[in-house]
């Protein structure tokens, strides 16, 4: 569990209540007050401390722990889930990080509930889990696209919560980020995958038809921010029209976490001096 809470943490955490997307800023930059150049400096910085402490949680595991993370990350097309995979997520040393993207259910998956491959896919202990799309996609998508009906949508709500406190009650902690982006910045950015023949692959046809459910997919992220926010696993919303603050925030609140879960280096099982002297016994 958590044993304290910080001033980033308790900035971005969406507030109780009912949610109003619209008047939640999508570019503000709580806790930072440097520009662009200052961030770089920061997320050195960062990594530092959050390679400390990863090593930590694969050290508890390596012992015998069980204690793992998980990172949740949602927001429209665009807001910048890979951006965070690469730059934030990307101070950890791979070898600890499990990154997961859900897309469309296969036929498989299909043929159990949809919270069974979220299962397959968590981090084994000192892993950090990374999930850029998650289970929230099986609310989301289903509700824009009317492929489920409200009382299916209301048993997911429940079945995700029970689930996400069951993982926090058994020592997972659960990070959710919401990447908060304007629909200006998203036009933008789609804009700028065509202009740019570099980035051109990342473009599809469809972002402007999911773009066409703006509004709809606002009403969904609305309704499950709103019954999926607890105080064991709280959203963070973390404005994102600016990529680099987007990127300090998600690490700062990874950094936050794990700060949080108090990891110490464990003790030896064995006696160190022993092993000390039945090395140096071996002679030359």
């Amino acid at each position: 569990m958590l044993t304290r809470m910080s001033a980033l943490s308790e900035s971005l955490r969406l507030p109780d209540g009912p949610v109003d997307l619209a008047r939640l800023p999508t570019d503000a930059r709580p806790g930072f007050e440097g520009r662009k150049r200052d961030a770089v400096v920061a997320m050195v910085e960062l990594g530092a401390e959050l390679a400390d402490l990863q090593e930590r949680l694969h050290a508890d595991a390596y012992t015998g722990g069980s204690r793992r993370v998980l990172v949740v990350l949602q927001g429209m097309d665009t807001s910048g889930k890979g951006g965070v995979v690469n730059k934030a997520i990307g101070l950890l040393d791979p070898i600890g990080v499990r990154i997961t993207s859900f897309k469309k259910p296969t036929e498989e998956e299909l043929a159990h509930d949809f919270l069974w491959r979220i299962d397959r896919a968590l981090p084994g202990p000192g892993v950090v889990g990374v999930f850029d799309r998650s289970h929230y996609e099986d609310v989301l998508v289903p509700r824009v696209h009317a492929y489920a009906d409200e009382a299916e949508l209301d048993r997911r709500y429940d079945a995700i919560d029970a689930w996400e406190r069951a993982l926090v009650a058994g020592g997972t902690p659960v990070l959710k980020c919401f990447l908060h982006i304007s629909k200006q910045t998203q036009r933008e950015r789609l804009l700028a995958r065509l202009d740019d023949p570099l980035k051109r692959w990342k473009f599809k046809p469809g972002d402007i038809d999911e773009r066409a459910h703006w509004e709809a997919y606002q009403a969904a992220y609305t309704q499950a921010l709103e019954r999926c926010h607890t105080d064991v696993a709280p959203w963070h919303v973390v404005p994102s029209d600016t990529k680099w603050y987007r990127n300090w925030a998600v690490a700062t609140l990874l950094l936050e976490l794990l700060r949080g879960m108090d990891l110490q280096w464990p003790e030896p099982d064995y006696d160190v001096e022993e092993q000390r002297a039945r090395l140096l016994g071996e002679g030359a």
